[in-house]
C-alpha cells in the first residue's frame, strides 16, 4: 500500500480533498492494498488525466496491453459522465477518482457532485432507434470492458465503481 502525500511547499486542503498539485507516493511495508486518489476540477483535462492515471495503474499491476486499454477506456467513460452529465462542467463541483489494487482485483471509483441519475433510465444503445446515435454508449462500454460495474447515489452526486479481476499471472506482477 502507498499513502499519497502532497509535495512540500504547496498548499493542500485535505479537509475538502482538494490537491493543488500532483502527489508523490510513499510505500507502507507489508500491506496488501495499494490506493491512489485524485480530486479534480470538472474539465476535459480531468478526463485525460484520470484516463492516463488509470492506464498507468493497470499496467503497473500486470494487465496486458489490451486489458490496459479497455480499463483506461472504461475509466475515461465514467469520468466523462461525471464531468459532463454529473457536474455539467460546473467550476463549483469536483470529480473524485480513486484507484485500488488488491490481491484479486483492481477497483476504480469515479464520483461527481451532480444531481444523480437512475441507471434504469439509460437507453439501450443497441435498440434500433439508438443504434445510429453519436452518444449514449459509455455505460454499455464500461459493462463490456469491466468485470463489474456498480452505481451508488451520493448526497449529492453519483459514484461509479468499476472492477477488473486479476488472473493468477497478474498476481505475480
Amino acid at each position: 500500500m502507498f499513502l499519497d502525500f502532497p509535495r512540500r511547499g504547496k498548499h493542500t486542503a485535505r479537509e475538502d480533498r482538494t490537491f493543488a498539485q500532483p502527489l508523490y507516493r510513499r510505500p507502507l511495508p507489508n500491506t496488501p492494498t495499494t490506493r491512489t486518489s485524485l480530486t479534480l476540477a470538472s474539465t476535459l483535462e480531468t478526463v485525460d488525466r484520470v484516463e492516463h492515471e488509470a492506464e498507468s495503474f493497470a499496467a503497473r499491476f500486470g494487465f496486458n496491453e489490451d486489458d490496459v486499454s479497455s480499463i483506461a477506456m472504461a475509466v475515461r467513460e465514467a469520468t466523462v459522465n461525471a464531468v459532463i452529465h454529473g457536474n455539467a462542467y460546473s467550476q463549483d463541483k469536483q470529480v473524485t477518482a480513486s484507484f485500488e489494487a488488491t490481491e484479486n482485483e483492481l477497483v476504480f471509483r469515479i464520483s461527481d457532485q451532480g444531481t444523480g441519475f437512475n441507471e434504469e433510465s439509460i437507453p439501450d444503445p443497441l435498440s434500433p432507434e439508438n443504434i445510429l446515435r453519436g452518444s449514449g454508449r459509455g455505460v454499455f462500454l464500461m459493462k463490456a470492458f469491466m468485470d463489474e460495474v456498480h452505481f451508488r447515489q451520493l448526497s449529492p452526486g453519483t459514484e461509479l465503481t468499476l472492477i477488473k479481476h486479476r488472473t493468477p499471472e497478474q498476481h505475480a506482477a
